[in-house]
């Protein structure tokens, strides 16, 4: 039931930066985040960061789960996982315990995959 939730949870876009539009600044949100214009600082969140084809990131993102499909200049740090498409650029270091890269992707960075930490079952 648990699953069930944080799956619709991931698809309820929280913010959005448009097409067109540019913000500059700390971003710290519960939720997605969806970048199709440009961004300009630092994004924090516990949910899922989306960089559409038309987006632009100059940023370090701490997150859940990144889906790049635009341009991305700076850091991440995914606890679950990256998913870089097609169309996709990535400027900068990777950290996550699962990287999806499709074919035609630009990287250009260094990526190290840490294992989630082995739980002790009780």
């Amino acid at each position: 039931m648990a699953r069930v939730i944080k799956q619709v949870e991931d698809n309820i876009v929280n913010s959005i930066i448009g097409e067109g539009s540019e913000f500059k600044g700390e971003f710290t949100i519960n939720g997605l985040l969806r970048i199709d214009g440009k961004f300009k600082g630092t994004i924090e969140t516990d949910g899922k960061v989306l960089i559409g084809k038309s987006g632009e990131a100059n940023t370090d993102i701490k997150a859940r789960v990144v889906v790049i499909g635009g341009a991305v200049r700076g850091n991440i740090f995914a606890l679950e996982r990256v998913i870089m498409l097609s169309t996709g650029q990535m400027y900068g270091n990777i950290i996550t315990p699962s990287l999806v890269m499709e074919d035609g992707v630009f990287f250009d960075g260094n990526c190290v995959i840490n294992k989630k930490p082995e739980t002790e079952n009780s």
